[in-house]
């Protein structure tokens, strides 16, 4: 037993960990979650736990007024990135990264839904295990890459789908995780305007996620592990 602790931050309820929980807790962390409405999450130290990990959510990382919590994570984010902790942000969790670490976020030309295979990826990275696979793109917002961080991932329509700072720091903004989640109807539901936009629709959607999601999943699996397994804190 290592006593590693993991925190999650989940921004929506329907986008949580999934399917990157196992390679997580294989790799020895003990995980706890919060909410961001949790009135206890303004007093939360970021800085502390061995691992954050921050997902996604409907919000946009410039929309302060309308959700306070966000600058109030961004500065608590800012200083665990200064530090070096071992961090992953998945899509809006990857924004915030960005945003922290001094990069404009702002809307992209056009949402970005469904599954398909990213177009680069850097395969002297943990990402190599996703060359070839079709992974969940769900999101509207894109961002400038930061100062000092590497490229590791591209798809035709946003070219800056991930990156890193090091071993410790990882952004994604596509959705490996997801897959096999029944959660995925929460978010079939809640965006309908999102496949419109981009010609498909719920059946379609459903259909896809049941035929690619499982490899998605294993891919995302095996690049989780082995970043974890590179991290230096």
């Amino acid at each position: 037993m290592t006593g590693k602790k993991g925190l999650i931050i989940r921004h929506v309820p329907h986008e949580g960990i999934a399917g990157f929980r196992e390679p997580v807790e294989s790799a020895g962390y003990s995980l706890d979650r919060i909410d961001v409405d949790d009135p206890a999450f303004g007093s939360v130290d970021l800085v502390e736990p061995d691992l954050l990990i921050m997902m996604g959510g409907p919000m946009g990382v410039y929309e302060g007024d309308r959700h306070p919590w966000i600058a109030c994570q961004m500065r608590r984010l800012a200083r665990r990135l200064a530090a070096n902790r071992p961090t992953l942000g998945v899509c809006f969790g990857a924004q915030m990264m960005a945003a922290a670490l001094g990069a404009p976020v702002y809307p992209g030309r056009a949402k970005e839904v469904g599954f398909h295979p990213l177009s680069f990826v850097d395969t002297a990275s943990p990402l190599r295990h996703l060359a070839g696979v079709a992974v969940l793109h769900w999101h509207g917002d894109t961002f400038d890459l930061p100062a000092d961080v590497e490229l590791l991932a591209s798809s035709p329509a946003y070219r800056h789908q991930a990156f890193r700072r090091d071993p410790n720091i990882l952004a994604l903004q596509f959705h490996a995780e997801m897959g096999l989640d029944p959660r995925f109807g929460a978010w079939i539901e809640q965006w309908p305007d999102a496949l419109e936009e981009v010609g498909s629709s719920a059946a379609a959607m459903r259909t896809r996620h049941a035929r690619l999601g499982p490899a998605a999943v294993a891919a995302g699996r095996l690049m989780v592990a082995e970043w974890l397994a590179g991290v230096t804190d």
